[in-house]
């Protein structure tokens, strides 16, 4: 399942990962929002493109992710595979996540791959054939050896990037929040809504996938006020803040201001973003 708004370019290249899957899926469901282009990128029957239409320039990420599960749901399916527009899948990741989640000691948890963030592209584009040459996992995310999947209890460092559940444990959680809108917070909720349904967490070795570049801010300005919303649903919720990196960076900016609780409010000056895309 794949939400998407604006980044055609991106989920051709996940389409191309796809097609080069040694594991076969038996629906992609991509969710459009607000983009009524991503119907003409797609030929695979097996593709559905759902639209989902927003009265926000913040995608509705949780929304998009919920009606896309849904869909493939109804569908029949009983693995829901997720990946962020942006990630190219290599050619094991379904296979990897699909034997992880038939094995009776994993069966039951949130299964997690480790993902590459790739440098920017040269002008050929990238090569799927090398891919994996490029093969560098995010440092603070385990990382087991291709075949081995490995219990955690690191809830924190769940990213929706790229995971996968059975239909039963997307029922058991529940599915994301949609208390938060736009950028951050959503996946760290989920996780937390996973733990607190003691549903075990996995990472699955081999499941590689592979984040296409795109240029980001350190920290993400951008999505200023985003992340200070959904900071504060967070902390509503769990009573602890999220993001805590980006907030510091934040406050040492002087973009925000924070009160003796820690919440943290948007200084009148400070840029609030603008729509963004996933």
């Amino acid at each position: 399942m794949t939400a998407v708004r604006g980044r055609t370019g991106h989920l051709r290249k996940q389409l191309d990962g796809l097609d080069r899957s040694t594991s076969v899926a038996d629906r992609h469901v991509i969710v459009a929002v607000d983009d009524d282009t991503v119907a003409g990128q797609v030929q695979d029957a097996r593709v559905t493109v759902v639209p989902l239409n927003s009265d926000s320039p913040r995608i509705p990420m949780a929304a998009a992710r919920n009606l896309g599960a849904r869909v493939a749901i109804d569908d029949g399916a009983d693995l829901l595979v997720f990946l962020d527009v942006d990630c190219i899948p290599s050619p094991d990741l379904l296979g990897y996540y699909q034997r992880a989640a038939g094995t009776p000691a994993h069966e039951e948890a949130l299964l997690c791959g480790p993902v590459t963030y790739l440098p920017a592209p040269g002008p050929g584009g990238y090569d799927l054939a090398r891919l994996a040459e490029l093969t560098d996992p995010h440092p603070v995310r385990p990382a087991p050896p291709a075949g081995m999947t490995v219990a955690g209890d690191e809830y924190h460092l769940f990213w929706s990037l790229s995971f996968a559940v059975t239909v039963a444990v997307w029922q058991r959680i529940g599915g994301f929040s949609t208390d938060y809108v736009g950028y951050g917070g959503e996946d760290t909720d989920y996780a937390q809504l996973a733990a607190a349904a003691d549903v075990g967490l996995r990472w699955v070795g081999g499941a590689h996938a592979y984040h296409q570049f795109h240029p980001v801010s350190d920290p993400p300005t951008e999505h200023l006020a985003d992340i200070v919303a959904n900071a504060i649903t967070f902390h509503r919720r769990w009573g602890w803040w999220p993001m805590k990196g980006w907030l510091d960076a934040f406050e040492l900016q002087g973009l925000i201001t924070r009160d003796l609780h820690g919440t943290p409010r948007v200084v009148d000056w400070a840029p609030v973003g603008g729509p963004h895309v996933v």
